[in-house]
């Protein structure tokens, strides 16, 4: 048996990079949503923190769909 640790170490990366990136675009998501409650306590609008929030999870679904997508393809 012979293992190609070149792929391995690539998918290994790759996976670690959309890991990161996944879990920070969602974190950035969570603290715009927060950013909008706490702005909106105070009086104010927060349509900018609400809007970036709602386009990390969109984010978020459109690679998860793209994963699933090349999985089942």
């Amino acid at each position: 048996m012979k293992i190609d640790w070149a792929a391995l170490g690539s998918v290994f990366g790759v996976s670690l990079v959309a890991t990161v990136a996944l879990v920070g675009l969602f974190t950035l998501g969570v603290v715009g949503l927060s950013k909008q409650e706490e702005a909106a306590a105070q009086g104010g609008s927060a349509t900018l923190a609400r809007t970036g929030a709602y386009a990390c999870f969109a984010l978020c679904v459109a690679a998860v769909g793209y994963g699933i997508y090349m999985i089942v393809a």
